[in-house]
């Protein structure tokens, strides 16, 4: 399917690959990973010859299609169902043509063609993959133009899946999702059985959905089996033994440098000096073991204040008066809690958060917070706010301008700002940088309570476990909002479930939470179904009054059936007729009749094929009037 030979590729002086090779079989679901700004996304690029390598070369067999979601999300006015039905593109071209073919042979070529790509079940296949990433029945025949740049991303998404491309490269696919669409999107990919190239942080998904993990590092791709935990257990592993390794090599070189520096000057042992020269040449070295340094992140610890921190009775919030998004939520938060909210994007999860933050105010009931209670709030587009042109120590100091210089950067360090990394320009910090940063600066006043809302959208995989980690030692209570399936498994220990404009605890696990989700989803389709069968169902009755209702049917329809008839037969008439004079002026002898004679024949033969469209017109108007009764 894809092969990758030794190929090198340059940014400017830096090789981000240098001579990689791997090769991706047919049917193989592959994980892409290392730390970011090794070039995952550039390789991405280069297999959709967007890129060219400097040397080397990466084939794909031709007759494949390769599929990857679209940097454009869509706009138009088209509808979220039309949009993803259209990535097909040979079912949308072969539907167009079929609609102006006359030749009988490409005709029927046509909807053999349609058979064998199951187009007749295409809206029916996606509208499950829009519902699936999000999108109720109710809102799939809605335009894009009507949601947000994210749910338009989803749109994007499922056109790419709905297109069933033989390889499909995916580039952080969960980025625009909430929990419940990655749990959908986990299963989805597991089933997938075209050929899978993914790069993500997610680590559940990449355990979950793929087979192989492609590591990159300093310019290479290594190949491992099985997912990514046993990735790492494989990896931590081989670098352990390769460490003893180097460590031995280094030994034994110094042995032998050593009887060389020694016995050179002496004739005797000249040669076996010589020899030993020689040996030094042949061995190859052991690459040592650099590892890059991994970030950590380290809270402070808050002060302990008497429960509850927070608690709410009978509290509605919205953001237009007499419009609330939640409503009569009973709930309170200690210091030791642990909370995740659950449910889809757009129930209220933000809202929550907001409120709990103090930005907004609820409209009814109470929200009771201790006098002393400090939260830190971390938003992802909180990023966007940062000065492009400050540097981190700069928006520390603005925060806390009479703190010794030391004290603050030395909490910058904490969250991997050290030395030159806490004076860069803010524009010039990646954007995991940027979102450690905002820990930085949330957690300054040490808070009793941290609001985590999606923080792990910029963060690669060995920065989500320095979280995880952080966040269990940290002694404050943690209420997240993630789709990160694997940090909300390892730090939360209470859901929240946001639904139908209500926050209530959900009594269970994640993996209860998924078996929720996939019986709602079972109730929905079959409550659609038997809202559908009720529309379509007809009264029972017995067979002697059905056979008497067909006959007065039968009755009514008798005159409407027998102009029908008439029309067929008036239809072959004129067609025979029409074809019988086609033959006659195609013959070239009719070319010696008289002017009149000629122009009175190609009158004739419009007047026909006139009256043949006009025949036509009206069968079809009979037809549809009886189909009803005939049904």
């Amino acid at each position: 399917m894809l092969h990758i030979n030794d190929m090198t590729y340059r940014v400017g002086a830096r090789a981000l690959y240098q001579n990689a090779t791997i090769a991706v079989p047919d049917g193989q679901k592959v994980g892409l990973v290392g730390r970011n700004g090794t070039g995952k996304t550039t390789l991405f690029r280069l297999i959709l010859e967007e890129l060219m390598p400097d040397e080397g070369s990466i084939n794909i067999n031709p007759k494949h299609k390769i599929g990857t979601v679209a940097q454009e999300a869509p706009a138009g006015s088209e509808s979220l169902l039309e949009t993803v039905l259209a990535a097909d593109v040979e079912r949308s071209s072969l539907l167009l043509e079929a609609e102006t073919a006359t030749n009988p042979s490409r005709i029927s070529d046509i909807h053999i063609r349609l058979a064998d790509i199951k187009a007749e079940t295409a809206p029916a296949r996606a509208a499950t993959i829009l519902s699936g990433l999000g999108f109720l029945d109710t809102v799939q025949h809605r335009p894009c133009s009507d949601f947000s740049g994210g749910w338009r991303m989803r749109v994007a998404l499922a056109a790419t899946l709905f297109a069933e491309p033989d390889l499909l490269l995916l580039d952080e696919p969960t980025n625009h999702l909430d929990l419940e669409a990655v749990l959908w999107l986990e299963n989805f990919l597991k089933r997938w059985r075209g050929t899978l190239l993914v790069i993500s942080h997610e680590r559940t998904l990449l355990n979950q959905s793929v087979d192989h993990i492609i590591h990159l590092e300093n310019g290479h791709l290594t190949r491992y089996t099985g997912g990514y935990d046993f990735f790492e257990k494989t990896r931590r592993e081989k670098l352990v033994l390769q460490s003893k390794m180097a460590a031995r090599q280094t030994a034994e070189r110094q042995r032998i440098q050593s009887f060389v520096d020694r016995f050179r000057a002496k004739a005797n042992k000249a040669r076996q000096a010589q020899s030993r020269v020689k040996m030094l040449e042949r061995m190859e070295p052991i690459a040592s073991v650099i590892e890059e340094k991994t970030i950590s992140f380290e809270f402070p610890h808050p002060p302990l204040l008497s429960p509850p921190l927070i608690a709410l009775n009978k509290t509605s919030v919205g953001y237009e008066p007499g419009s609330p998004i939640l409503q009569d939520v009973d709930l309170r938060i200690d210091m030791d809690d642990r909370i995740a909210l659950i449910g889809a994007n757009g129930n209220g999860k933000s809202t929550m958060m907001k409120m709990l933050a103090g930005r907004l105010t609820p409209e009814t009931g109470k929200l009771i917070k201790s006098k002393k209670l400090k939260v830190g709030y971390f938003a992802q587009h909180q990023s966007e706010e940062l000065n492009p042109d400050g540097s981190a120590f700069d928006h520390i100091s603005e925060r806390q301008p009479m703190e010794p210089a030391v004290r603050l950067r030395g909490h910058l360090g904490r969250f991997g700002f050290i030395q030159e990394r806490a004076d860069t320009k803010v524009q010039n910090l990646s954007g995991g940088e940027k979102a450690r940063l905002l820990f930085a600066l949330m957690s300054l006043e040490k808070p009793h309570i941290m609001l985590l809302d999606e923080p792990t959208n910029h963060l690669d995989i060995d920065s989500r476990e320095a979280l995880v980690e952080a966040l269990n030692f940290y002694e404050g209570a943690v209420i997240l909002v993630s789709h990160d399936v694997h940090l909300v498994s390892l730090v939360a220990d209470s859901l929240w479930l946001v639904d139908d404009g209500k926050c209530e605890i959900f009594d269970g696990d994640l993996d209860e939470y998924e078996k929720h989700l996939l019986e709602t989803r079972s109730i929905k389709k079959k409550s659609n179904k038997k809202n559908c069968s009720e529309r379509l169902a007809r009264p029972k009755e017995n067979k002697k009054e059905q056979r008497r209702l067909r006959a007065e049917k039968r009755a009514e329809t008798i005159n409407l059936r027998k102009t029908t008839n008439f029309a067929e037969k008036k239809i072959e008439y004129l067609t025979h007729d029409i074809e019988k004079l086609e033959a006659k002026m195609s013959n070239i002898a009719f070319y010696q009749f008289t002017p009149d004679e000629i122009s009175r024949c190609q009158k004739t033969l419009g007047t026909l094929k006139k009256d043949l469209a006009d025949t036509e017109t009206m069968w079809l108007e009979l037809h549809d009037a009886l189909e009803p009764s005939e049904h």
